[in-house]
């Protein structure tokens, strides 16, 4: 008997001890470090901003850039109507209609489709939408790379345009909304050695032409003698009778 009620007493403080460990190990889990932890482990949803687009002011019961010349379009059904507009188009299909816009308030004349001022739209246009597209996806470095490519191809042509046709230029930027900022000129600050530099290379050039003179000399000869000849030559034909 007493050895029985040594093993039940046994038994009874392992019972209480495993209790103690079930207990420690919940308060451990519920501890405010674990949960700190947990919660930094986490993933982070984001909320996507509603970023405006240029494209939101096409209306969405406009017709698509293939369909809207057809004469048979006002007879069909709405639904059709519906599926053939805007509001079932994808993005490539808004792109057409808001190029359309874009070059039809710069082009010379209703054939003109490859002016300066059509191209610059229609660069004004892909621009605009890969700002958008890197707005909501700033890693992608391919269609960054694309984007300041053709930003660089439309500023050449605005340059080219301030340089030569400047009511041009004013009226393409004021109707596609751009302000343009001319390339800073190139600066270099003046060093001891550059000038140096810089005066050795003219001597040296200096020192080249006379070298050339003599050649350049003989040649210039060479060609006045020809051309006397020639000259002499037309003379006599020009003086002879037929």
């Amino acid at each position: 008997m007493l050895a029985l009620g040594r093993g039940l007493a046994g038994a009874a403080r392992g019972a209480f001890a495993a209790l103690r460990v079930d207990r420690g190990a919940v308060g451990a889990a519920c501890s405010p470090f674990i949960q700190t932890a947990r919660c930094y482990a986490r993933p982070v949803r984001r909320k996507l901003k509603d970023i405006p687009s240029h494209l939101d002011d096409l209306p969405p019961t406009m017709l698509k850039k293939d369909y809207a010349n057809v004469p048979v379009i006002n007879s069909v059904d709405d639904v059709v109507k519906r599926l053939l507009s805007l509001e079932m188009a994808s993005q490539r299909e808004k792109m057409k209609i808001k190029i359309q816009q874009l070059v039809e308030k710069v082009r010379r004349s209703p054939s003109d489709n490859g002016s300066f001022e059509v191209q610059t739209a229609i660069l004004t246009a892909k621009i605009r939408t890969f700002e958008e597209h890197l707005q909501r996806h700033p890693k992608d470095k391919n269609n960054r790379r694309r984007m300041l490519m053709a930003m660089d191809r439309r500023n050449k042509l605005l340059a080219y345009l301030r340089r030569v046709r400047y009511d041009v230029f004013e009226n393409t930027c004021k109707q596609l909304n751009i302000q343009y900022t001319p390339h800073p000129a190139y600066s270099r600050r003046v060093t001891k050695r550059w000038v140096v530099k810089k005066a050795f290379c003219v001597k040296v050039f200096q020192e080249a032409r006379k070298l050339k003179a003599a050649e350049r000399l003989k040649e210039r000869r060479k060609w006045q003698e020809r051309a006397r000849a020639e000259k002499e030559k037309q003379a006599q034909s020009e003086g002879t009778p037929v």
